[in-house]
This record gives C-alpha cells, structure tokens and sequence, in this order.
C-alpha cells in the first residue's frame, strides 16, 4: 500500500457527513477511492446521497488534510490503518455493511484468528462474577480461542487480564482513538496486550471516549466473535447493545444464569428468557453448539481432503469467516455464480458444513 493511496482511504472517512455506507457507495459508483477525489462537483451530486453540500466537501480538500495529519499519528504510534477493501482486513468484518471503512490496529494479534470469542459484563462484578469469567478463558485456552473485548473497567478487564495470564491473544476493541485509553486505569492493561493482542478502533487517533462512540464499539466486538458470552450485566448497558447486535449478526450467544433478585444478572437472565442466549453452565455447552472439538485445525482439515478445488476453497473461506454468506463467498471466491449453490448443497449434504439463518454457512 502506498502513502498516497493510503492518503485517499484516510481522507475519504474524513469527510463531514459521509458514514462508511455512503463512503463504499462513493468507491463503487466510481470505481476507487482515488476516482472519489478526481470527480467533479456535477458528477458527484448525481451520486445517491451526496447532492452539492457533499460534493463541496469532498472537493474542498479538507478531508485530504486532516488524512495527511492522521498519517503521520498512525506512523508515530506504529500502527495500522486497515481499508475495508484491504486484503489485510479483517475476514470476519468484512461481511457486513456497516462495517468500519478503517480499521485501526496496534499489536501482534492475528485478526483472522480460527476462533474469536468474545467476553462481556458489567463494569461493577461481583467477586463470582469475576471468578466465572476466569474460569472460562481458562478453558478457553483447551480449544485455542482467541479473546475480544471492550477494555472496560470490570468483566472486560478480567476477560483480557486472564487471557494474557494464560498465554491467549486478546483483542481490545477501543471506544476512543488508539491514543486515548479509556478508562485510563487501564492504560498498564493496554500495553500488555500489545505483547499478545492487538487494540483495535474505528476511531482515528485524538478521538475522545464520547459516549454514542461505545455502541460502535460494541457492534465491532459481536462482529468479530464466533461466540459471544455474557458473564455478568444489568438490564439495560454495552453488554445487552453487544448481544443484540451479535443476534442481528446470526452469532451464538450465551449467558450466565443467575439469582432473579440479583440486579447484576437480570440481564443475562433475560437474555436466556427471551431466546437471545444459550444458558452458559459449563465451557463443554459452547463447544457443543459451535460444533467445536479439541482436534487441531490441521488433523481435522485432513479429512477433507478429498474435497475439488471449489469444496476446497469454500470450506476455508467459511472456516476463516463463519458464518459466511453466499454473497460474501461469492465475493471471495472464484467460484461462479452457477455453481456455488449446488457445492454448498453438496457440503451440507455430506455433513462438512450446515446452514443458519439468513442462508449463512458454519463447519459442521
């Protein structure tokens, strides 16, 4: 990736009141992200949802400024800007819509890991709360998972401290620019993971933990695990806004039952009452529902190994990013349009993948 091209990717998610939807709708109508800054003003306010204030923005070269500002911060801070069209971006991001246009990234873990699990809760646990959440990361190192959480005072705390006792990547998904921790208790915390983990951010460098940034954050968090549990939470906060994202999202997610007169888990107790989450008891309930198994990845693979080169490469593709859609298969694969129902049909057939709503696909 060049610095100029870079440049444009950074300058196209800085312009006023153009979201990462809009912003991929200015990509596709033109052709690239360097095309969005060549067209005209006439050109660009026949794009649906532009119209003249828009074009005036994009014409002015503000945007282009403040990216040429945000370079020179990811270079000092040795990071990442990952663009949403990016081969390094992450697979399991990639699928949705509202995905971030860029991504952020300080750190060492990888983002297409096998397994991501994420781990949430409220900000005031209880002593059993925090012992729970220990209790599951440590046998979460049995199935070689990584940990993704919000770097919250609390249950994410725990989450990401007991992941780096143990040896297992984590993941801290900011609410704030990479530059500005939040709490800043955890700023010791932060670092650490940098030794096996990564911090990641939709938010370029300077920006402020505002409040409406933390139901992003939480959106990116569901986004990113295969399984979601949730350890501790009240009614109503992040944890329960992470759930139903990860609901809308097609992801297992599961709960810790608890006292009904315990306020601290009448969040999770709801979540189980209204079919929002698996009741979580034991670490062997996850690993029944996600079809999980303590074989390593490469012995399993092995038994496909009769698999044509468009089983192949659909079943690695799935396996990266589950669940994956067809449109998304479609996308990243070369298989065609003509056949790629009838090889998914075939795997689910032959019990190598199954089918979930919104006609998304895991390893059976």
């Amino acid at each position: 990736m060049t610095g100029n091209n870079l440049l444009y990717k950074l300058a196209l998610s800085f312009i006023p009141g153009i979201g990462s939807v809009t912003a991929k709708t200015l990509v596709s109508y033109l052709g690239g992200v360097k095309q969005v800054f060549e067209a005209g003003k006439r050109e660009l306010s026949r794009i649906p949802g532009i119209g003249r204030a828009r074009s005036n923005e994009i014409v002015s070269g503000h945007a282009m400024r403040q990216a040429e500002r945000s370079l020179k911060q990811i270079e000092k801070n040795n990071s990442q800007a990952l663009f949403y069209l990016d081969k390094d971006y992450p697979l399991r991001l990639k699928n949705y819509v509202s995905s971030p246009l860029i991504l952020y990234v300080k750190g060492n873990a990888d983002l297409n890991a096998e397994r991501m699990v994420g781990i949430v809760g409220t900000r005031n646990p209880s002593a059993e709360g925090n012992h729970n959440c220990e209790h599951i990361v440590d046998r979460l190192k049995d199935y070689n998972c990584s940990v993704i959480s919000g770097l919250a005072y609390g249950i994410d705390s725990v989450a990401h401290s007991r992941s780096l006792q143990q040896g297992i990547p984590t993941i801290a998904v900011l609410g704030s620019g990479l530059d500005r921790i939040y709490p800043q208790i955890n700023k010791g915390l932060s670092e650490r993971i940098l030794g096996n983990g990564s911090l990641i951010s939709e938010f370029p460098f300077g920006t402020k933990p505002d409040r409406e940034n933390f139901p992003k954050r939480n959106r990116i968090i569901a986004a990113f695990s295969d399984a979601l549990i949730v350890v501790e939470s009240a009614a109503k906060g992040g944890s329960i806004i992470t759930a139903e994202y990860a609901n809308a999202f097609s992801k297992d997610v599961f709960a810790l039952p608890g006292r009904l007169s315990d306020p601290k888990s009448a969040g999770c107790n709801h979540l189980i009452k209204t079919h929002k989450a698996h009741m979580f008891q034991k670490i062997e309930d996850l690993a029944y529902i996600c079809r999980w198994d303590q074989m390593p990845v490469q012995q399993k693979l092995s038994f496909f190994a009769d698999l044509d080169e468009n089983e192949k490469e659909l079943v690695d593709l799935i396996r990266k990013n589950s669940p994956a859609g067809i449109d998304f298969l479609l996308e990243h694969s070369s298989v065609s349009l003509t056949v790629i129902s009838s090889v998914l049909l075939n795997l689910e057939l032959r019990g190598i993948i199954k089918s979930k709503a919104g006609k998304k696909y895991i390893l059976a």
